[in-house]
C-alpha cells in the first residue's frame, strides 16, 4: 500500500452539469434535502441530470442504489452477471425471496422502480471485461464500484481513468470496510494505493471469510453519500483518503495517500485475470463448448468443484468431485494428499474464474495435469444444462472427506 503524500490539483468541481428545471413531483420528493444548507435547487438539478454506473448488484449495490434513487439521481446503470441466491439475502436486502434465481440487475431494478417509477434504470446483465468496459463507461458521468474481486476493481479503476470520469469505490470483508474516491484529474487512484494485487490465496472472499450484514449497509450508504458529493460538488471528497471502518470495534480511521511516483501510466486495458493471478504461470483454460463436447463423448474428464458446499448444493456439474478452495489450499500448504479420485487430466471449476485459477495453480505445482473451466459454472450451465443438477449432493461430496 502506497502511503506517500503528494500534492493534487484544485478541489474538484461538480461532476455533473445543471439539468432541466424540476417538475412538481421531483420537488416534492426532494423536499427534505432541498432545505439542507448549501444544497438547493441547483444541486438537485445536477442529481436529476446525473448518469451513474454501479458495478455490482450485490451487498454494496443493494445498499447504495436505493439511496441514489431516493436522492433523485436520474439515470442509474447496473452491471452484474449473477442471479439472486438464498445465501445473498442476509446482506443484499434490496433483493427478495420471491426473486431467487432472477438476475440481480433485474431484481435491483425492480426495487429501484418501486421506490421511484420515474428513475431510468439501465440493466447491463453481463460480466464487465476489458473488451466492453470503455463502451459501457462512455454513457455515464461517474462510476460506483461495489464489486467483490480484485480483477474487476483494477479494471474499473483503469476504465474510469481512461474514460476521464470519477470513481467511488468500496470494499467489504468480514467486519471491515473501506471507501474512497479516485478521480485521476484531481488526485490519486486505486492503483496508487494498491500498485499490485495481493498474491492469490492471501485474501479470502466473502464466500469463505463471511461478511457482517450491516457492514454492507454502512459502506453502501457511504458510497451513495460520496456519489452525491461528487455529483453536486458539495463537501470534502475522499480523494487521496481512504475511510476504514471496523464494525466490531465501532471505530473508523483514515489513511491519506498520494500518487505513486513509480506508478506506470494507464494507457490501455489489459487481461486483469492474468494480472491478478500473480507471478505463477497462468493455467490453461477450457471453454464451456469444449467441456460439453468432452462430456458428450466417451472421454469423460475428471471434474473438480472448488466452491463452497452451499454453492454446490444449489448448482453443480453432474459427476464432479468436490474440494473447497480453502481445504485444497490447506492440504497444499501441509503437503498432504488432495484425496482426489482417478487419474489423468483434471478440469477445475468455480462460479466464474478466480477460485478455479488459483486451484489449478496449486494442483499444477503438485504435478496434476489440470485446466480450468473459463467462465465457470454460471457460463457453462446455460450452455449445457443437461450436465448440471440443482439437488442436494451430500453423497457425492464425501469423496474429499473420505480420501483427504
Amino acid at each position: 500500500m502506497n502511503q506517500s503524500v503528494s500534492s493534487v490539483g484544485a478541489m474538484p468541481p461538480a461532476a455533473v452539469q445543471v439539468g432541466a428545471e424540476l417538475n412538481d413531483e421531483q420537488r416534492a420528493r426532494a423536499q427534505r434535502q432541498l432545505s439542507l444548507p448549501g444544497f438547493g435547487i441547483e444541486s438537485q438539478r445536477r442529481l436529476a441530470h446525473a448518469r451513474v454506473l454501479v458495478i455490482g448488484a450485490g451487498g454494496l449495490g443493494c445498499a447504495s442504489v436505493p439511496y441514489l434513487v431516493g436522492s433523485g439521481v436520474g439515470t442509474i446503470g447496473l452491471v452484474d452477471d449473477d442471479v439472486v441466491e438464498l445465501s445473498n439475502l442476509h446482506r443484499q436486502v434490496a433483493h427478495s425471496t420471491a426473486n431467487l434465481g432472477v438476475a440481480k440487475t433485474s431484481s435491483l431494478a425492480q426495487a429501484a422502480k418501486a421506490l421511484d417509477p420515474t428513475v431510468t434504470i439501465i440493466e447491463h446483465n453481463l460480466r464487465l471485461t476489458a473488451e466492453n468496459a470503455l463502451e459501457i463507461f462512455a454513457d455515464y458521468d461517474l462510476v460506483v464500484d461495489g464489486s467483490d474481486n480484485f480483477p474487476t476493481r483494477y479494471l474499473v479503476n483503469d476504465a474510469a481513468q481512461l474514460s476521464g470520469i470519477p470513481l467511488i469505490w468500496g470494499s467489504i470483508l468480514a467486519h471491515h470496510g473501506q471507501v474512497s474516491v479516485a478521480w485521476h484529474e484531481y488526485g490519486p487512484g486505486y492503483r496508487d494505493l494498491f500498485p499490485t494485487p495481493p498474491e492469490p490465496g492471501t485474501v479470502v472472499n466473502c464466500a469463505v471469510g463471511g461478511v457482517l450484514p450491516g457492514l454492507c449497509g454502512t459502506i453502501g450508504t457511504l458510497l451513495a453519500t460520496e456519489t452525491l458529493k461528487v455529483i453536486t460538488g458539495l463537501g470534502d471528497l475522499l480523494v487521496g483518503r481512504v475511510l476504514i471502518y471496523d464494525a466490531l470495534a465501532g471505530r473508523t480511521r483514515e489513511i491519506s495517500y498520494g500518487r505513486d511516483p513509480q506508478g506506470s501510466p494507464v494507457s490501455e486495458l489489459i487481461d486483469y485475470e492474468l494480472f491478478c493471478a500473480g507471478a505463477e504461470p497462468q493455467p490453461e483454460a477450457i471453454s464451456s463448448q469444449e467441456l460439453a463436447g468432452l462430456l458428450r463423448s466417451s472421454a469423460v474428464p475428471r471434474l473438480l468443484d472448488v466452491r463452497t458446499l452451499e454453492e454446490r448444493e444449489q448448482l453443480h456439474i453432474t459427476g464432479s468431485q468436490f474440494l473447497p478452495l480453502d481445504e485444497l489450499e490447506s492440504a497444499s500448504q501441509a503437503e498432504r494428499s488432495f484425496g482426489l479420485l482417478g487419474s489423468g487430466e483434471l478440469i477445475v471449476y468455480c462460479a466464474r474464474d478466480p477460485r478455479s485459477i488459483r486451484a489449478a495453480q496449486l494442483l499444477a505445482k503438485r504435478g496434476v495435469p489440470v485446466r480450468y473451466l473459463s467462465g465457470g459454472i454460471h457460463e457453462f450451465a446455460p450452455f449445457a444444462p443437461e450436465f448440471t443438477a440443482t439437488d442436494a449432493v451430500k453423497a457425492s461430496t464425501s469423496n474429499s472427506k473420505e480420501n483427504s
